[in-house]
């Protein structure tokens, strides 16, 4: 038998911004604390005959602060985004700086030599060309026991 607890309505709206408050500082240098990756941009994947398309949502990450690498079947995508210290009171900041990463695992039908990047509105382009995969029939071993 469940047990019978008092019905706040407001509960649920108490507890996100409990929970939002937690994972962002109010203190004026909150920005130099981070330390981790606390955001990841927004991606798409979409897939053609020819290759599959990475589209990152990257706005004022510079080229020279991102890195795309592929090691052991993995393209893993990092960078950083600056926030820009000025002489201006902050009021409000809903964009999210400092490092990020995200990771993909490559599909068998992927050519790791054919990957190219581009980098142009504020979107980063992961191109992956495919090849075809050859799946030749196998005979196996039948063992007696």
């Amino acid at each position: 038998m469940k047990a019978m607890r008092e019905w706040t309505p407001f509960k649920d709206f108490e507890d996100f911004f409990a929970n939002m408050n937690m994972r962002f500082p109010r203190h004026e240098n909150a920005l130099q604390f981070m330390t981790r990756a606390d955001w990841a941009p927004s991606v798409d994947i979409s897939e053609t005959e020819d290759e599959f398309l990475i589209k990152v949502e990257v706005p004022e990450v510079k080229k020279e602060d991102l890195h795309v690498q592929v090691d052991n079947g993995m393209l893993n995508i990092s960078g950083e985004r600056h926030h820009e210290m000025e002489d201006r009171k902050l009021h409000r900041t809903e964009r999210f700086f400092g490092r990020f990463e995200r990771s993909f695992k490559l599909p068998e039908n992927v050519r790791e030599d054919s990957i190219r990047a581009d980098q142009k509105d504020g979107m980063l382009y992961i191109h992956l060309g495919k090849t075809e995969i050859e799946k030749a029939p196998r005979q196996l071993e039948i063992k007696v026991s």
